[in-house]
């Protein structure tokens, strides 16, 4: 007798529907599993028969061969533990016929209890658009499936209550959906900087804008401060860009099962000795990576020149295509991200060129080789070039309290408004994510802002990139000041960002 059973599966960050095919017939007893299966979903065999004993039902002795379709995409993983259970269960008759709409998946123990698995809310997005209306999934897990609508999810704490339920013995509550609760606790405010206000007035209009940043200065200015604080200025995501944020978090096992939902911006911010492959993803089978699990988020890359060359190149194409294809001999995956990068660096080796103090003993040839190692293509992405001075005696002993991140916040939601109301109807999300044909349109300058974006133009030697670039943070300050077009003073602001001259010292 055959039976099939449906679940679900991972490619990339993306689920796909799995039959689970269960076979039995005569011969010598055998239990094989094919469908490319590797050795985690070969291994469920020993977990599976411990599950079918313990719960009381007999192991079958035959040949059991189990399908996992389509064979052609290797299977991964323990999400196929429960659906071969009953797979076999249903094959020599012990459990009713089960719903064409329903699914199952989770890795069971050796005593039959099931236990989370990764990935479930893509599966379980994957299962609502593929017209599963029941899914069963481990209790752990209940709570992020709910997060796809138009589902009943079951949680299953053990193999034993899934066959009361599917008997009619004892039925299963379906999970109530996950519903955030108040009362969360606020992260680092903008509050707590003293000084810096030319570098807080960057963030802002970084945050408004979207736009890339790279905050330069000593030791102690305070540069990794500002930049934890920039998601507090950051608007709030939306329905749709939190559930993309937690699907690769979901698949990476970053997701908690008390708060399955990210709620804030992810702020991901790797050491300076990651590689080029836990930086864009990989792997024989292809994981997120860094730029992905920022992805509507923010990745901080704190002392920029000491991450390894191969590293910040695998940044370039993801930063302007909002998504990363990566190619392995299995195949190719293509991976969403699109994440607002903040850098911060030293100008030299000893971190102190250019302080008042005079402690640097670096060489000019020194400074060349440290700054060096950031290439110019992904310099010339960076929109916002900023210098951090160390601040002073006077703004560190001031009493009154500095702005809070909640009143920078309101002047960014402003901004953020305008956007949404002009790129409506496009998958244009923020300034920094406009086209040059959007550039063209949104953009125009009136006589005196020509004069001095060609001034700037010529004086400072800017690639195309960076001509449009420039636009885009003009119309950015623009929308902070509530201003339909953009004007010479815009212009002028932002020009002041692309001084490249500051790697120097």
């Amino acid at each position: 007798m055959v039976t099939t059973i449906r679940s679900l599966g991972l490619t990339g960050v993306t689920g796909y529907e799995v039959t689970v095919e269960c076979a039995l017939s005569g011969g010598l007893p055998a239990f094989d599993v094919v469908g490319l299966p590797d050795a985690a979903v070969r291994e469920s065999r020993e977990r599976v028969r411990s599950a079918v004993k313990v719960c009381g039902a007999k192991f079958p002795v035959s040949r059991i061969t189990v399908n996992l379709a389509p064979a052609a995409l290797k299977k991964e993983g323990t999400v196929y533990d429960l659906p071969i259970f009953l797979g076999i269960l249903a094959a020599q008759e012990d459990i009713p016929s089960l719903p064409g709409d329903a699914a199952f998946l989770g890795e069971l123990s050796l005593t039959g209890a099931l236990r989370p698995v990764n990935g479930t809310l893509p599966m379980a997005m994957a299962a609502a658009r593929l017209g599963v209306r029941q899914l069963f999934v481990p209790a752990e897990n209940a709570a992020e499936a709910t997060l796809a609508q138009g589902l009943a999810v079951y949680p299953v704490s053990d193999a034993a209550q899934l066959l009361r339920h599917l008997r009619g013995e004892e039925a299963i509550a379906p999970a109530a959906p996950w519903q955030m609760e108040p009362g969360e606790e606020a992260g680092p405010d903008f509050a707590d900087v003293m000084g810096q206000e030319n570098v807080k007035r960057a963030m802002e209009i970084a945050a408004a804008g979207g736009h890339n940043i790279l905050l330069i200065g000593s030791p102690g200015a305070g540069k990794s401060m500002l930049a934890r604080r920039l998601p507090s200025i950051l608007p709030d995501m939306s329905r749709r860009e939190a559930l993309e944020a937690t699907e690769i978090w979901s698949v990476a096992g970053l997701t908690d099962s008390r708060r399955p939902l990210l709620t804030h911006r992810p702020f991901r911010s790797p050491h300076h000795t990651l590689s080029a492959v836990a930086m864009a993803g990989g792997g024989s089978s292809p994981r997120p990576g860094e730029i992905s699990l920022a992805h509507n988020g923010v990745l901080f890359l704190d002392e920029l020149p000491e991450f390894q060359k191969d590293a910040l190149e695998v940044l370039r194409q993801p930063m302007e295509d909002g998504e990363v294809t990566i190619t392995r001999a299995a195949g190719s995956v293509t991976l969403p991200s699109r994440f607002q990068l903040v850098c911060a660096m030293n100008p030299c080796r000893c971190g102190w060129y250019g302080h008042p103090s005079g402690r640097c003993r670096c060489t000019e040839q020194q400074v060349e080789r440290y700054v060096s190692r950031i290439s110019g293509p992904l310099l010339d992405r960076i929109d916002l070039h900023v210098q951090v001075p160390s601040v002073e005696f006077e703004a560190m002993r001031r009493r009154e309290t500095p702005e809070s991140s909640a009143v920078i916040r309101a002047r960014v939601n402003a901004a953020r408004a305008l956007q949404t109301a002009r790129f409506q109807g496009t998958d244009t999300a923020c300034n920094a994510h406009m086209s040059p044909a959007q550039v063209g349109r949104f953009c125009r300058l009136d006589e005196a802002g020509e004069r001095v974006l060609q001034g700037a133009f010529r004086r400072m030697g800017l690639t195309a990139r960076s001509h449009d670039r420039i636009l885009r943070v003009a119309r950015t300050i623009a929308d902070l000041d509530g201003a339909e077009t953009v004007s010479a003073v815009h212009v002028a602001e932002a020009v002041q960002y692309r001084n490249t001259d500051l790697l120097r010292g």
